[in-house]
């Protein structure tokens, strides 16, 4: 990561809650919202860049089959970013 680790934890930590709370609603379009736009912003900041080019791939791609096969997806993106904020949490424990 090349930026201080703790205002990409916060915002981090915000995108999440969005995503999750978007997630149990059902919103497909914020789920697209927030997969395109935030979390690729977010982890281009961070340096995640295999994490920007898949929420990338996720909207542009060809289309998925199905509402459960889009809903799998932003599933697999949450655990990738839960993954990478446990990163960010050690990285800032580490400089303290």
């Amino acid at each position: 990561m090349t930026a201080s680790t703790a205002p990409i934890q916060l915002s981090l930590e915000d995108l999440l809650g969005d995503l999750q709370h978007a997630r149990r609603s059902g919103d497909m379009s914020r789920l697209a919202l927030l997969a395109y736009c935030e979390v690729r912003r977010w982890a281009r900041q961070a340096g995640e860049q295999a994490l920007a080019e898949r929420s990338t791939r996720l909207i542009t791609q060809s289309p998925l089959a199905s509402r459960a096969a889009f809903m799998a997806q932003v599933d697999e993106l949450i655990t990738e970013l839960e993954q990478a904020h446990a990163r960010v949490v050690n990285q800032q424990a580490a400089l303290h």
